[in-house]
């Protein structure tokens, strides 16, 4: 009995030694815990990840639901009429043996028809009195627009003014009562990883939320000469466009607009800095003036920056300047790159179109070039943007060993491809695996420079590529349709 009493007695006593190792270990790690949640605070006065993630988005659902509209546009679509076969024309012996009348009643060409063609969209208010915003492709060519509020009152909408090349409209109803209006946001402002909601009415089914995080900002897909849209992962389907993308503060910071076929989980907004630039022009005039300059532009890529003795890529590079155009009377010269306009850095050719648009017609800016190796200043009167005048240079950029083949571009071969170009050479053929294909030189190019040397025949032509044949990399100068840019071909 005392044997086990004293066996009992040792058990016990490592038990108890067990749980106060374990109690001490405990305190150590809460301590590092506790420390470790500091460090991701952060320091005082900085708002931590967890105590910015919403716990619910009910509260802001609740607020912003009346200032979000349902849109129903619809458009009379003409169908042709519907006409019979007639195998012995009009003077068919039918008509003389069932007689004119009935013949003409069954057998006469049915006269064409109208339907409606609906659509749905989605959009906000922004002022008491009845200002909406919205995609200009919502309401775009619509004969009768319906604007469906919160409360399911209905009214029919008049358009103000739209701007097609950045996807802007803003419509009007005459509200029986004050509305609530959102509060437009700064978009500059908005980070990447910051949580937002998107309202709208998604194949039809009415104020729909979702949430999601700013995936990225500044995105250019194609869609216009102004891209700079909002990426976010918050869900947007077809009805989504024009609803409104909301921070957690309750503000606007985008319009919903575009989705990619396929691509879950990606969407895209207009920032509302942009709308915000051309609300007033839409409210007045009903269109918007923008500003113009007169070139044609590209990136600076690698390649190029190389060949024009630049430490980065960044900036835009001129590779036509337009007649009598305002960066013609300003001195500005093919081939030089544009890294400031009126006090604003261009790392990006995108970015340089955006600037010059939002610049008020008749201001003198000054622009900064770099041209062949050395800084200039120049000044600019902006001239007025005209819709023919909106283009851009494409693309990136013979011997055997090139894949490439030329010819005179003759006056009879310009006349057939319909260009009033008469100098430079017309690639003929372009062989596939190539270095010219590599380079995106096509068939049906004009070869304008070749290492900065201009080309009028084919005689410089080959004296020009005689003298290079010892260079890896060749600058050269296309003129592709309306568009005239630089490329660089690698041997």
């Amino acid at each position: 009995m005392t044997n086990r009493l004293i066996h009992f007695g040792k058990r016990l006593f490592f038990v108890f030694i067990a749980v106060c190792f374990g109690l001490a270990f405990v305190g150590i790690y809460k301590d590092k815990d506790l420390k470790a949640l500091e460090l991701f605070k952060g320091k005082k006065g900085e708002a931590s990840v967890e105590a910015e993630r919403p716990i619910s988005f009910t509260e802001l659902a609740k607020k912003m639901k009346p200032t979000v509209i349902n849109i129903r546009s619809t458009k009379l679509v003409k169908h042709p009429g519907m006409e019979f076969w007639r195998p012995f024309g009009p003077k068919s012996p039918f008509r003389d043996f069932f007689g004119e009348e009935f013949f003409e009643r069954f057998f006469r060409e049915a006269p064409p028809r109208e339907y409606p063609q609906n659509s749905l969209g989605s959009g906000f208010i922004i002022d008491k009195q009845g200002y909406i915003l919205t995609n200009n492709h919502v309401i775009e060519k619509a004969d009768k627009i319906k604007v469906i509020l919160s409360d399911e009152e209905e009214f029919d909408a008049e358009v103000v003014g739209r701007d097609p090349k950045t996807d802007i409209a803003l419509i009007k109803i005459e509200p029986t009562k004050p509305l609530q209006a959102v509060t437009m946001g700064n978009s500059d402002k908005l980070q990447v990883g910051e949580w937002i909601i998107a309202i709208g009415n998604p194949f039809g089914l009415e104020h729909t939320v979702t949430a999601g995080i700013v995936s990225a900002k500044g995105r250019v897909i194609g869609s216009g000469p102004y891209d700079d849209f909002i990426q976010t992962d918050a869900s947007i389907n077809p009805g989504n466009s024009g609803g409104p993308l909301i921070n957690m503060r309750g503000e606007v910071v985008g319009i919903n607009t575009v989705i990619i076929a396929g691509g879950q989980g990606i969407g895209f907004a207009i920032p509302i800095n942009m709308a915000k630039q051309i609300l007033p022009q839409l409210k007045e005039r009903g269109e918007v003036t923008r500003g113009w300059l007169g070139v044609k532009i590209q990136n600076v890529t690698p390649e190029l920056a190389e060949q024009f003795g630049l430490e980065k890529s960044e900036g835009a590079l001129v590779a036509q300047v337009i007649e009598n155009s305002p960066a013609k009377k300003a001195g500005i010269k093919r081939e030089d790159i544009i890294i400031q306009f009126d006090d604003k850095k261009i790392y990006k050719m995108n970015q340089l179109p955006r600037i010059v648009a939002n610049t008020p017609v008749g201001n003198q800016v000054e622009v900064k070039v770099i041209r062949q190796g050395s800084e200039k200043t120049l000044k600019v009167v902006v001239g007025k943007l005209k819709e023919e005048k909106v283009a851009k240079a494409e693309g990136f950029a013979t011997e055997k060993e090139l894949g490439l083949t030329v010819q005179d571009l003759t006056p009879e071969i310009a006349k057939h491809l319909g260009i009033s170009e008469k100098a430079g050479v017309l690639v003929s053929e372009v062989k596939m695996g190539s270095p010219a294909q590599e380079a995106d030189i096509r068939r049906g190019d004009i070869i304008k420079e070749i290492d900065r040397q201009a080309i009028e025949d084919l005689k410089d032509y080959k004296q020009q590529m005689a003298k290079l044949k010892a260079k890896d990399e060749i600058l050269i100068l296309i003129q592709r349709e309306e568009n005239t840019f630089f490329l660089v071909l690698k041997r």
